[in-house]
């Protein structure tokens, strides 16, 4: 257990900003699972339409640091390739 105060309040702010940041990794999942299930469904304008939805979610999640810009980069590349697979 912390004895400092700054580290108290570092334990606090850790605990705080990780709550965020698992809330954040959330919502781009789902916008991920979003586009997945229009492709499975065959979908393309749904899967199309999904994804532009889902892009900005992953970029934020980059620039929020959650994620690196290399797995989102990748993320949306195969995604954009199985859509235009259907």
């Amino acid at each position: 257990m912390a004895n400092h105060k700054s580290a108290e309040k570092r334990i606090r702010q850790t605990a705080r900003r990780t709550e965020v940041n698992r809330a954040r990794v959330s919502r781009i999942r789902t916008f991920v699972k979003k586009v997945e299930g229009a492709i499975e469904a065959g979908d393309k304008s749904a899967a199309a339409e999904a994804f532009k939805d889902a892009q900005p979610e992953l970029m934020r999640g980059v620039s929020k640091g959650v994620l690196h810009r290399n797995t989102v980069a990748r993320k949306l590349s195969r995604l954009s390739a199985r859509i235009k697979a259907l």
